[in-house]
């Protein structure tokens, strides 16, 4: 089996106030800083094989420290990217959470598209394509994937057999760790939203 450690970027300026997508130039600010360098401790002893990460900004930063302390590359992974938000992009949260299609969003995600963007469906369809891939790469071993909330719901829903509806249910902090041991025919979550080496950040 593959040990798949699935990270969520650490907080910045945006974090619970709008939604970014794919928007460049989101960066972590000094509490997400301090978040990264935090999960360096977090993955003392942990032989990992790899790191990958989501090509936006504030995941690559995430992932940086530890990079940099193990000696390795991070490998820039599209599969694994945020939810690309289409005209929602860059919406303040509080003025989309007034819509209809956010009431949609919340009951029946399976039947939702972001308007201009993907569908909830498409995306946890490449991010588990992305995670096989790199299980298939990396047999026995363990990686590090450093990822967005959305993505590593609908990976974590998707290996434990949830319906896509019930995506929402699960939490994912800033910083936070979630683990799966994905095997060629089952897979057990091991952790789940694990931010205690981001300070016991809340979800946002």
């Amino acid at each position: 089996m593959t040990l798949v450690y699935l990270v969520r970027h650490g907080e910045n300026d945006w974090t619970g106030k709008r939604l970014p997508g794919w928007r460049k130039g989101i960066h972590l600010n000094a509490s997400g800083q301090t978040q990264a360098d935090a999960l360096v401790e977090a993955f003392e002893g942990v032989p990992l094989a790899a790191l990958y990460s989501s090509p936006l900004e504030r995941a690559l930063e995430t992932a940086a420290p530890l990079a940099r302390a193990r000696h390795v590359k991070v490998i820039r992974l599209e599969g694994i990217g945020e939810l690309r938000a289409g005209r929602w992009e860059g919406q303040p949260l509080s003025r989309l959470r007034r819509t209809k299609q956010w009431s949609v969003i919340q009951r029946a995600p399976s039947l939702a598209r972001l308007p201009g963007g993907e569908s909830f469906a498409e995306v946890q369809g490449r991010v588990v394509e992305a995670l096989e891939t790199l299980c298939a790469r990396h047999p026995k071993a363990a990686i590090a994937c450093f990822s967005h909330a959305d993505p590593i719901k609908l990976a974590i829903a998707f290996y434990l057999g949830l319906p896509l509806d019930s995506f929402q249910r699960l939490s994912i902090s800033p910083a936070s760790i979630s683990l799966l041991a994905i095997g060629s025919d089952h897979a057990r979550l091991l952790l789940l939203n694990d931010a205690r080496a981001a300070g016991g950040a809340k979800p946002g």
